[in-house]
């Protein structure tokens, strides 16, 4: 079944021998009630409660490939949610820095990571305008869909670092990639249009 998610995965665009090998070793189904199984591997988002979903795995491969991510990066992820996203950056080599607004959802997090084996530096708060007492960073990933870039992200990447985020309105997002050239040059490139759950916080809806 994993191997058929990354055949899937990869028909849809995403060419990153090291992505694609993250997605297909990574257990999703750890993070499904057994009585979901079935839907593990399935390419599509999946309720976790509390308003979120477990995302789409072509769209946390599209954003990871989009990020770049080189062993040893230091990464902060906006919006841990069922903790899926983090544990692709962490099969990357990545040291993940991740933030959940929501105290449930942490709280489920900050256990079950660690007993499947990731361990990441978990935080419980507003993410919206980053992890600034941990900064600078390699890369951040955005998992909602914000209604503007915070300049307090692009703030807190090194030069050569990589913002990735969908923009938009609470239902459609583009997704944007933004380059750190130098501390007072970026590169903006847009792509394609997601549907995220949205980014809540004072930056955020």
């Amino acid at each position: 079944m994993r191997k058929q998610l990354v055949k899937e995965v990869a028909s849809k665009g995403i060419t990153s021998a090291r992505v694609l090998k993250a997605i297909g070793k990574v257990p999703r189904h750890y993070f499904f009630d057994k009585i979901f199984d079935i839907h593990a591997y399935e390419d599509k988002a999946f309720p976790i409660g509390e308003g979120q979903t477990i995302s789409q795995p072509y769209t946390v491969a599209f954003q990871t490939e989009l990020l770049a991510v080189n062993p040893g990066d230091k990464i902060l992820e906006i919006g841990t949610g069922s903790g899926y996203q983090a544990t692709i950056l962490l099969e990357l080599g990545a040291k993940v820095y991740t933030i959940e607004y929501q105290k449930k959802l942490f709280d489920k997090v900050v256990k079950f990571l660690p007993s499947i084996g990731y361990k990441a530096h978990f935080y419980c708060g507003d993410g919206s305008s980053g992890l600034p007492e941990k900064a600078p960073y390699d890369g951040i990933i955005v998992t909602a869909g914000a209604p503007t870039v915070p300049d307090e992200l692009i703030a807190q990447l090194k030069v050569g670092g990589r913002l990735v985020i969908p923009v938009g309105d609470n239902k459609k997002q583009r997704m944007i990639r933004i380059t750190k050239i130098s501390r007072t040059n970026l590169m903006k490139e847009e792509f394609a249009h997601f549907s995220f759950v949205p980014l809540l916080g004072e930056k955020g809806w």
